[in-house]
């Protein structure tokens, strides 16, 4: 990366002048913040702040649910929760492959009593809650643990990842068919569209995949054309735009390249806008104005003098806060060691508590709007972030991308690309790359950091003591269902997920029936005997 681009490689000038800015109207290209096409923010005035949390989920439900309530008496407004490698791959505890892995890197969930557990005397009704869990198996729980306390769907806020296209090439492997993934997304959508009309069932996910060393150019392109993908399929089974597009949200991810990253996300918010009116003829002003949050780049910190980790998430919590985003989390400073300790998550915290209450920086909205310097840089990652758009548009079906590998191969690239720049020196790294200082010096904020965290083990006897408790002609009778009504394309998959998991289904087991329904092995692993049952 040259020291005169930006990090996704646009040119930088020493200064800029009224003269970048020939063309602009302000009414068309920029407009008042909560006025079309949104650049300056979907909300009109200033003052009102973000969702502050801190990405949570470790061990089993119970302990996950004491750092949550933790983290929300010392002023956390929403709860976001992530699985552990188990959860997200749809791996029941009980796995011989999710041994080592229980409980370690987000929390294990796999059944109704877990989501009792995990959403235990919180106040849902009053919080949003977030999840990177997969989609249907987490609205199922939120849904049915809100149904035993009598609280309303239509109270719940919140969103869900969804991620049928990258999931499978950059962490989040499901180990199910395109088709099937994309059932998923766009079965739970629709039934959020209806019952939990607050909630946000829509939530792009561009961050995981950014965090494969992706440039702001790429990681919005891919956001974009995952989301185009979405909303066609979702047209195209009869739904109007405007009942489920006001509930679309971005998750994106915030690096170090602190004015890319406030163009990237004003960029985003007009293209957006665009995109949702002149292609998919949303009329809605809610479907124009997307909802934006970010976590700051786990890939940005480092194990190395992890006090630098403090400063990093600090500079792109601001960045994000003078973009205008709704909510964000600041990766802790100990991520490049554990899932955050409470100290960590706490600092966490009172970083975005002290930038709120203390600078004054949300008083005047879109303070950077005019500046010559992010006008230009606004307009210049737009033109980029489309044309990638178009080009990869180009090359075909992205679904028929997907499964021939294509977007794997743009990961793996981009991954040799970044570790080739922090090798070459070519992106400074303090305390990895440059300004180095010996081991036995770097002790600072380690103490207790370096601590392994075990895997849940005990979870493996529970899980199993609680399928051999189940009636299980009745657990038979719904997993034959949830098979059954897998197979027939009218049926949304929702209404079966649910109805097994209330009564005692586990995760692993729903997602086998819905693996084998698409001619796919019940265990991906090949080392679980499926259940007997209909058509199996």
């Amino acid at each position: 990366m040259s020291k005169h681009t930006t990090r996704s490689g646009i040119s930088l000038k020493q200064v800029y002048t009224p003269g970048d800015l020939q063309g602009l109207d302000y009414d068309k290209h920029l407009s008042n913040p909560g006025s079309y096409p949104y650049t300056r923010g979907r909300r009109s005035g200033a003052g009102v702040g973000w969702i502050q949390r801190e990405l949570s989920g470790e061990g089993e439900p119970s302990r996950s649910n004491e750092q949550l309530k933790y983290l929300i008496e010392k002023g956390q407004m929403g709860i976001d929760v992530i699985g552990d490698s188990p959860t997200m791959a749809c791996l029941d505890p009980d796995h011989p492959f999710a041994v080592n892995a229980i409980g370690t890197q987000g929390v294990s969930l796999c059944c109704l009593q877990d989501y009792r557990e995990l959403y235990k005397d919180l106040p849902l009704e009053s919080i949003s809650v977030s999840n990177s869990i997969p989609p249907a198996f987490a609205i199922a729980g939120l849904y049915l643990v809100a149904k035993e306390n009598n609280i309303p769907a239509e109270k719940l806020r919140g969103s869900v990842v969804q991620a049928p296209f990258y999931c499978e090439d950059c962490g989040y492997s499901m180990h199910m068919p395109f088709p099937l993934r994309l059932r998923f997304t766009t079965d739970s959508i629709e039934f959020c569209s209806k019952e939990m009309p607050r909630f946000h069932s829509f939530l792009e996910d561009t961050y995981y995949i950014s965090e494969a060393g992706l440039d702001v150019v790429e990681e919005m392109a891919l956001g974009f054309i995952e989301m185009r993908h979405v909303i066609r399929a979702l047209l195209a089974r009869g739904l109007d735009i405007d009942t489920f597009a006001p509930r679309i949200a971005i998750l994106l991810n915030c690096s170090m390249d602190f004015f890319e990253e406030i163009a990237k996300i004003r960029a985003t918010r007009r293209l957006f806008a665009k995109m949702m009116k002149e292609d998919f003829g949303a009329k809605d002003p809610r479907s124009l104005a997307v909802v934006i949050a970010s976590h700051t780049s786990g890939l940005s910190l480092t194990a190395q003098q992890p006090f630098n980790n403090i400063v990093r998430g600090t500079v792109q919590t601001l960045a994000l806060v003078l973009s205008g985003v709704q909510a964000l989390e600041i990766s802790a400073f100990d991520e490049a060691y554990r899932t955050p300790s409470p100290q960590s998550h706490l600092v966490g915290l009172r970083t975005q508590q002290v930038i709120d209450l203390e600078t004054n920086v949300i008083k005047v909205a879109d303070p950077l709007g005019g500046s010559y310097f992010v006008e230009s840089l606004t307009d210049q990652v737009e033109k980029r972030i489309w044309d990638k758009v178009m080009e990869i548009e180009g090359l075909g079906d992205p679904a028929e991308l997907s499964d021939k590998g294509w977007f794997k191969k743009f990961f793996d690239n981009a991954m040799e690309r970044y570790a080739r720049e922090i090798k070459n020196g070519d992106t400074k790294k303090v305390g990895l790359n440059i300004h180095q200082i010996p081991e036995h010096e770097d002790t600072l904020l380690k103490e207790g950091v370096e601590e392994k965290i075990e895997p849940c083990w005990d979870r493996i006897q529970k899980i199993k003591a609680f399928k051999e408790k189940r009636d299980q002609d009745k657990i038979k009778e719904v997993l034959n269902q949830v098979y059954e009504k897998t197979k027939s394309e009218g049926e949304n998959v929702m209404f079966p997920i649910l109805k097994a998991t209330e009564t005692g289904a586990t995760m692993g087991e729903i997602a086998g029936m819905m693996r084998l329904a698409y001619g796919f092995p019940y265990d991906p692993h090949g080392v679980i005997e499926s259940p007997p049952g209909k058509g199996i």
